[in-house]
């Protein structure tokens, strides 16, 4: 342990700088930020629901807590019950055994919820589509206010979609 010491000591901590996400991504996180707390005026919460994705957009949602989108700062919590959440935010094309628990998640998200799909798969289906294993889209399922493709999506573009359902309830 005291060579690890000495050699910080010696060369200091080595890592990459922190990517530059850019003054326009900045100042756009920045409004959506105020638009979210001018129609809230509270946080907002969300229950995140895998319907059968490959996981590229979780990562992509998983992101938005970093320090550079910051979604806690902005208001916006995730929450383990849907009891608890005021939006559900959906991703993957819904496999045939999770199409009940996903009704029965949106039947326990209290009124007025909204729902957005993220990602392709949950836009259209994706690559999968209706097949025996996948009923398709998420909107073949339970009703989505707001979709948002890509495949996955960037974080700025879900937070995009976050907002536009909000505006939307208001």
């Amino acid at each position: 342990m005291w060579r690890v010491v000495k050699q910080i000591a010696r060369h200091g901590i080595r890592s990459e700088p922190a990517p530059d996400i850019g003054a326009a991504a900045e100042g756009e996180i920045g409004r959506i930020q105020a638009d979210v707390l001018k129609i809230l005026g509270k946080a907002l919460t969300i229950r995140m629901v895998d319907a059968g994705s490959c996981n590229g957009c979780e990562l992509e949602i998983n992101a938005l807590g970093n320090p550079y989108y910051n979604i806690e700062g902005l208001g916006i919590k995730f929450v383990a019950s849907p009891r608890h959440a005021d939006l559900l935010l959906v991703t993957g094309p819904v496999s045939r055994n999770m199409a009940t628990a996903l009704r029965r998640t949106f039947d326990a998200t209290p009124e007025p919820r909204l729902v957005v799909a993220v990602g392709d798969c949950g836009c259209d289906g994706g690559i999968f589509g209706e097949n025996y294993a996948s009923c398709g889209p998420v909107s073949s399922v339970i009703p989505v206010d707001v979709w948002v493709p890509g495949c996955p999506p960037p974080p700025i573009e879900i937070l995009r979609g976050i907002l536009t359902a909000v505006r939307r309830r208001a």
